[in-house]
């Protein structure tokens, strides 16, 4: 899919985001923002998956550990086909299929529950351990988010991806250098990133996470790495598209007024005009 599509695609998934954490009155806009341009790139352009058959045996697999960004993974997977996209506004209802973090039991698309920060690597081995048993061409994608990073338990699992020469494992760094407390660096600083994952065994590629073709040329470099797995560490913004919300701590976890949500929404524009 040409690069302008993309962008087309993002920006429809930007709005439906600002939408639904507005009616949900609670969401993580600014880490659902940073990480679409990479989402919409596995799922528009990369992945093999068929959303008319979720759990088809030979699909890519996804995994996104930063589950709090769930809102990001929800209206990538309606835009795709997975759901009607009508369910976006019920993100966090009771009942809903789309909760507060994602569901592999509820929500077509999800191909691992996630929420507990930390986890999902070490879910991610599993499933790409799997397909190297199974002798299956699958490959998996995982999505950590940079703070998350400081939970000893991703190292653990960094490891093992190395010593199973996971080499069909591609995991992005969403590092848009803030977290719910404040800036990475003051909290607890993740640097040198990318000397650590090449220590622990990693092929490492650093890219802009806002530029498809970047994104593209990364994940084929991934695929031609044979022996051990492959970390892109993206460098994103937190809140990208929304003026008021780039680069702005506060915007991890609050959810914009309906006032907010007009001026958002403006910014972003409508990809059919």
């Amino acid at each position: 899919m040409d690069n302008e599509r993309l962008a087309d695609i993002a920006t429809e998934v930007r709005r439906n985001i600002i939408k639904s954490i507005t009616a949900a009155k609670s969401g993580h806009p600014g880490g659902s923002l940073s990480a679409i341009d990479i989402l919409v790139t596995l799922y528009f352009d990369v992945m093999r998956i068929d959303p008319e058959n979720p759990r088809w045996e030979d699909r890519d697999r996804f995994v996104l550990s930063k589950g709090h960004a769930a809102p990001a993974l929800y209206a990538v997977l309606a835009e795709r086909g997975y759901f009607p996209k009508e369910e976006l506004i019920k993100l966090r209802q009771t009942g809903s299929m789309l909760q507060g973090h994602p569901d592999m039991k509820g929500t077509p698309g999800v191909d691992m529950t996630t929420g507990s920060l930390g986890q999902g690597l070490s879910a991610a081995n599993g499933m790409a351990l799997a397909g190297k048993l199974d002798k299956k061409d699958y490959r998996v994608y995982v999505m950590l988010g940079d703070g998350e990073i400081q939970e000893g338990m991703v190292w653990e699992a960094a490891m093992t991806s190395a010593h199973y020469k996971l080499d069909n494992l591609t995991t992005f760094l969403d590092y848009n250098k803030l977290q719910i407390d404040g800036a990475n660096d003051e909290v607890k600083t993740i640097e040198p990133v990318a000397d650590k994952w090449k220590a622990f065994g990693w092929n490492v590629l650093e890219i802009d996470g806002h530029d498809y073709e970047e994104i593209k040329k990364a994940v084929e470099k991934a695929k031609e790495t044979k022996g051990k797995p492959t970390m892109i560490i993206a460098h994103t913004i937190k809140g990208k598209g929304v003026s008021f919300m780039e680069n702005q701590v506060e915007w991890h976890g609050n959810a914009p007024t309906e006032e907010q949500k007009e001026k958002a929404l403006k910014e972003l524009g409508d990809r059919n005009e």
